[in-house]
């Protein structure tokens, strides 16, 4: 999602809003931008967890 557009957008509307509306704004603001750090550091230590050991999970090697 893009948040530039979300902040111009909320942040023009902030000039003009009244005080609880502007509060409101920047608390979805700030929620979101939570959820988007959230979903990056989770990804962040899949692949750091990956770098550590690649090749677990990779194969299966069965001997029969």
């Amino acid at each position: 999602m893009d948040i530039t557009s979300i902040t111009s957008t909320a942040l023009s509307s902030l000039s003009s809003a009244t005080d609880s509306t502007s509060q409101a704004i920047g608390l979805a603001m700030l929620s979101k931008q939570l959820d988007v750090t959230d979903a990056m550091s989770a990804s962040m230590i899949k692949a750091m967890e990956n770098s550590v050991n690649p090749a677990i999970g990779g194969n299966i090697d069965l001997y029969v």
